[in-house]
């Protein structure tokens, strides 16, 4: 058995919480986050909405026919963000090692601690006494299993499972239930007969590796078995950051598109400034009216995060693209990020 001790700690619908807390008469309503434009789609919903059949990046136009009386709010990521940043405050207040995922979720080391159970119990108290929010947690002797733990008895979840018990417990679940098997896959896997995580984990990799490649067929037999030592790690590296925009109706003209991309440039480099970080790679994303998405890039010798830099090249890269069809959503994106003022020297220290 596995001395390894990882939580997943999981924010129970997250952004419908935090505005329910600005909201309370709101509470025990179908509540969806989403924005008003004809493409907008679903950030999340609260679990009243999501009896109806309304989910995350669902059209809103569909999650407002499927619910009609449903509260519908436009996201607010600026306070998603700074709630976000005091719940992992309180997190690493407890834990030394703590990998956070996205804004609402984080793995935990609890590897050594003597009631490990105990201290992620006391840090879902403190979570809720301090925000008024609540969590998920799953336990596990991997990353693997305590994601799709910490996903098996939400809201207010909290549940520990060695590797042997999540494959009896989720044994006749679809593949697609654990984390890196995607719909694509999990449609190829339906096709050679394999419905369930039990039926996956009984093949043989080599019996994979002709449809799916000897690495990936061998990644996909581990993954139904719960089979996993990926580390926790502290620091998440962030390699590049992007904003982008999909448009209500379709763009054609050029002219129409550049005040756009300027007004994205601005908020990417904003943002990068303040964060303190710059990046080498200047990019944008051009998804046309056919749903091709197309991109294109340039790489500078000295990295840069002001708009006088980024935007005449993102400019330039949207000027030779020439969409030929009508534009459906527009990017721009900085990536090879550093800190700011960072040196080669620097870098090749930090690569030891």
């Amino acid at each position: 058995m596995s001395d390894r001790c990882v939580a997943h700690l999981d924010m129970d619908a997250f952004y419908v919480s935090v505005e329910l807390r600005r909201r309370p008469e709101l509470r025990g309503r179908p509540v969806i986050v989403a924005g008003r434009g004809p493409r907008a789609v679903v950030t999340t919903a609260s679990y009243e909405a999501r009896r109806f059949g309304v989910g995350s990046a669902m059209p809103a136009a569909r999650a407002r026919r499927l619910c009609p009386d449903a509260v519908v709010l436009e996201p607010d990521f600026t306070h998603y963000r700074d709630t976000s940043r005091s719940v992992m405050t309180i997190v690493r207040s407890h834990l030394e090692t703590v990998e956070v995922v996205g804004l609402d979720e984080a793995y935990l080391e609890l590897t050594g601690l003597a009631a490990p159970y105990a201290a992620v119990r006391l840090i879902a108290r403190e979570i809720r006494a301090q925000t008024g929010l609540g969590c998920s947690v799953g336990i596990g002797p991997s990353k693997l299993v305590a994601k799709v733990a910490s996903d098996a008895e939400k809201p207010n979840g909290f549940l520990a499972l060695t590797r042997e018990q999540a494959c009896e417990r989720f044994g006749s679940s679809p593949p697609g239930l654990v984390p890196g098997i995607g719909p694509k896959t999990a449609e190829r896997l339906k096709a050679l007969g394999i419905g369930t995580l039990a039926q996956l984990a009984a093949m043989g990799p080599e019996e994979l590796a002709a449809r799916f490649g000897p690495r990936f067929g061998i990644e996909l037999v581990r993954r139904a078995r719960f089979e996993d030592q990926t580390p926790v790690t502290e620091v998440r590296k962030v390699i590049s950051e992007s904003r982008e925009v999909t448009f209500d109706h379709d763009i054609t003209e050029l002219a129409q598109l550049e005040p756009v991309l300027e007004r994205l440039v601005e908020r990417l480099c904003d943002a990068l400034t303040a964060q303190g970080r710059q990046g080498r790679t200047i990019g944008i994303k051009v998804r046309l009216d056919d749903f091709s998405t197309h991109t294109r890039s340039r790489t500078l010798s000295a990295p840069v995060a002001s708009v006088d830099r980024v935007g005449p090249i993102a400019l330039e890269l949207l000027r030779r693209f020439n969409a030929p069809r009508p534009v459906r959503l527009l990017g721009v994106r900085l990536a090879g990020l550093e800190a700011a003022g960072q040196t080669a020297a620097d870098q090749l220290t930090l690569a030891f």
